[in-house]
């Protein structure tokens, strides 16, 4: 069966965490999105760029649109992300298109929760935490998936 691959993420240790799992998404048809930065403007893989909403209602309001956009455009199967803000208005927009979501929370949640797995862990077809201890802050859906590193 073919899949395509909607990967999800913020810029820096986001990115830098979607990519450990390379060996996972690499024999699919995979795509990535994330906002520019610099370290994101050179990347070498097929990307969309969305606008990072950092709280802001004008910022959420053009990056649902955006991710919208890529969602028609693209119809993925899956959407794996690492988070943050950036990626919660793709993960529902995705949700009601029928597209499976799978969160992987950051490695540098050690003690709580992020605000994005917060936002997730309802849809979230699969929920992976990096740190055992990290279950107990979410519900029951939670797995923990061991490091990415």
């Amino acid at each position: 069966m073919k899949m395509k691959i909607c990967l999800a993420c913020s810029a820096g240790g986001h990115l830098t965490e979607l990519l450990q799992i390379k060996k996972v998404f690499e024999k699919y048809e995979y795509f990535f999105v994330t906002f520019r930065r610099e370290d994101t403007i050179s990347f070498e893989e097929r990307v969309y760029f969305v606008e990072d909403p950092k709280r802001n209602l004008l910022k959420l309001v053009k990056n649902v649109f955006q991710a919208a956009r890529v969602l028609l455009v693209e119809k993925p199967d899956v959407i794996i992300t690492t988070g943050a803000g950036v990626v919660v208005p793709l993960c529902y927009l995705g949700k009601l298109l029928g597209v499976r979501i799978i969160y992987i929370e950051s490695f540098a949640r050690i003690d709580s929760a992020s605000l994005s797995g917060k936002l997730i862990y309802p849809i979230a077809d699969l929920f992976f935490v990096q740190w055992r201890h990290l279950l107990g802050k979410y519900g029951k859906k939670a797995q923990y998936g061991g490091s990415v590193f």
